[in-house]
């Protein structure tokens, strides 16, 4: 063997021996990188462990002051303990309003700890449209019996069912109506439902209300989101309906989605099996 040989194969397996060093060293460096991952993931489940801890304790301990507020107020406004000047009636009614939204808070603040804690329970049963329509439009009858603001349900012929958590879907419905009627000053809000297939059903929330710019869309359904406009600031929220309504429709196999046009009205929609659990479907949702 050749001197210039010898010396080339040398110069190889120096190479070979600084490639195995610098492999071993970025060997090293991946593993520690995984451990301090890991590290970090730990210490972010447990901080929402905490932070769902917190919002269920604290949502637990509001709950009875704000129970008691309606009660009481719901006795004074009976007249049980005597009559109440026209001034204190409005007062009593302001305060019997601000329990009860402060109450919806609350709950939505429960609800979301209970999602990010994995305790959402899903309990699905078969139920007809024409009774979750028939239940929504009692529910909103005495919020629109004096407003200016027409709440019309469209609801599909037939006798249509559903194998579905109907209290999460009337939860996720409720939120869009709610929503709609809030920033629908005058006008209307219809509220729709049609079969897209076999296996997917849409309900939509349609209004003629103020509309969303077109910046504020992508983030309308994260947490504690509220719209920086004048309506807005008038109107108290915990940003948290629509989020919830997201992660609801996810846990019955489907999603949610808006349209809107700034100054002529917005359209939310949510598309779910028709079926819980069907394969199909929530493929086809996703």
């Amino acid at each position: 063997m050749s001197t210039e040989l010898q010396g080339q194969i040398a110069a190889r397996e120096a190479e070979i021996a600084s490639l195995r060093e610098e492999l071993d060293e970025t060997n090293k460096g991946v593993v520690a990188l995984y451990a301090e991952l890991d590290d970090k993931a730990a210490a972010l489940r447990e901080a929402t462990e905490l932070k769902s801890r917190f919002l269920s304790y604290m949502s637990h301990e509001f709950r009875t002051p704000l129970t008691s507020m309606s009660s009481i107020t719901g006795i004074l406004l009976s007249r049980l303990d005597g009559p109440l000047t026209p001034e204190q009636q409005k007062q009593v009614e302001f305060i019997r309003s601000s329990a009860r939204e402060l109450t919806e808070m609350v709950n939505d603040l429960l609800d979301l700890a209970k999602v990010e804690a994995g305790r959402i329970t899903i309990s699905p049963e078969w139920f007809e449209m024409v009774d979750l329509f028939s239940a929504l439009r009692g529910m909103f009858k005495p919020i629109v019996a004096n407003s200016s603001v027409s709440l019309v349900f469209d609801e599909p012929k037939g006798d249509i069912k559903l194998y579905t958590d109907d209290k999460k879907l009337s939860q996720i419905l409720r939120n869009f109506i709610s929503n709609a009627l809030k920033f629908t000053p005058v006008g209307e809000v219809r509220v729709t439902a049609r079969i897209l297939d076999d296996d997917l059903v849409e309900f939509a929330v349609a209004d003629t209300g103020i509309g969303i710019a077109p910046e504020h869309v992508p983030n309308l359904f994260a947490d504690f989101i509220q719209l920086d406009v004048r309506l807005q600031r008038r109107l108290r929220g915990s940003g948290l309906g629509l989020s919830l309504a997201r992660k609801f429709a996810e846990l019955l196999g489907g999603k949610v989605a808006v349209e809107s046009e700034l100054g002529k009205g917005s359209r939310f929609s949510v598309v779910l099996p028709m079926r819980l659990g069907d394969a199909s479907a929530t493929r086809a949702s996703a």
